[in-house]
């Protein structure tokens, strides 16, 4: 791909959180790139600093507490938003770029109506007059697939289901026509049948505005849905990226196995135990020096807890970091999936 067609690039993201006990190390030297149109998913188990990296982009990792270190770029159509000045970052946060968070509950304002809070983006980003805006976040609550929106627009967000209230953050993300939009673990707090309805719902917008969407998760099955391609990330760091079929069937690096394992069969026999992955991630106010995954890892090597292992490319923007692809290392095969019917 053409770096022109990049609408986004993070180059050496590298985030810290200060706290009592010393600097947590949230996020090293992340490095991806999303392409106008497409979808990216960035996979991982919880803490591995997925959420940190998406609010980053969104410009809201504050001080003291949270630091982008120096180094970092967030390359939007080419220009880093971390030099952004306040101006700048109205026009980008709601309008350029916006976010959907896990918590609709929390993100929605209790005390506010339902429409007034679609409403207040297309007022600040679009310049609408209130009758404008009112006529349109009926419209969007209708797009996104709540009944009798004339009546709904009126209510508070207690008052919608869980479901409905994530489709109210699409609704409130989708207003102004971002560019790039952001999903936190949109699906995490619904039921199956729901958590399809709105990532349906997710796709539909993002084809007919040509949106660029990054989608955090840690459950594979919502990726393979959704995204082109993927960076599966671990302690902090993306340790294999590529698109989408790479990844699930064609995956190198023993973390991006062991997910892969882990998600539950249909084809399980009854009772039969599911797959794990043994251990804790690493404390990040210490990270290890080698490969993150070393402690976790059953084809862990000597260097493997020493040094960090060199990105191999496999062609394709299939990219993994593991020291089994060293000419020197053993030949190792990805394990088979166990289970199913004999």
């Amino acid at each position: 791909m053409s770096e022109k067609n990049h609408i986004l690039e993070v180059k050496n993201l590298q985030v810290s959180y200060h706290t009592y006990a010393g600097e947590v190390k949230a996020v090293r030297g992340v490095n991806f790139e999303l392409n106008t149109g497409e979808a990216l998913a960035i996979v991982g188990e919880s803490g591995c600093g997925k959420s940190v990296t998406a609010k980053t982009i969104m410009g809201l990792i504050k001080g003291p507490a949270g630091e982008v270190k120096k180094g970092s770029e967030i390359l939007y159509k080419g220009e880093n938003v971390l030099n952004y000045d306040k101006k700048q970052w109205q026009a980008y946060k709601g309008g350029e770029c916006a976010i959907i968070f896990q918590d609709a509950l929390a993100s929605l304002n209790p005390t506010m109506r339902v429409g007034k809070q679609i409403m207040e983006n297309l007022m600040v980003h679009k310049h609408m007059s209130k009758k404008e805006a009112q006529k349109e976040a009926v419209e969007m609550l209708r797009l996104v697939g709540i009944p009798e929106p004339e009546k709904r627009v009126k209510q508070y967000p207690h008052q919608f289901s869980g479901g409905m209230r994530q489709r109210v953050m699409i609704a409130i993300a989708f207003a102004c026509d971002p560019k790039l939009l952001i999903c936190d673990e949109p699906t995490t707090a619904l039921d199956v049948t729901i958590q399809g309805q709105i990532l349906d719902i997710i796709k539909d917008l993002q084809k007919r505005n040509n949106t660029s969407v990054i989608m955090i998760t840690h459950d594979l099955g919502v990726v393979a849905n959704v995204a082109q391609e993927i960076a599966v990330m671990y302690s902090g760091v993306i340790v294999e990226r590529g698109k989408c079929e790479d990844i699930f069937y064609r995956p190198r690096h023993p973390y991006t196995w062991a997910l892969i394992q882990s998600v539950p069969r249909l084809d399980l026999k009854n009772k039969q135990e599911l797959a794990s992955i043994p251990g804790t991630p690493p404390d990040l106010l210490n990270p290890p020096a080698g490969c993150p995954f070393s402690t976790r890892c059953k084809y862990c090597m000597g260097i493997c807890k020493e040094q960090m292992p060199e990105i191999t490319d496999f062609g394709d923007g299939h990219t993994a970091a593991c020291w089994l692809h060293h000419p020197m290392a053993p030949k190792v095969e990805m394990p088979e999936r166990k289970g199913g019917a004999e």
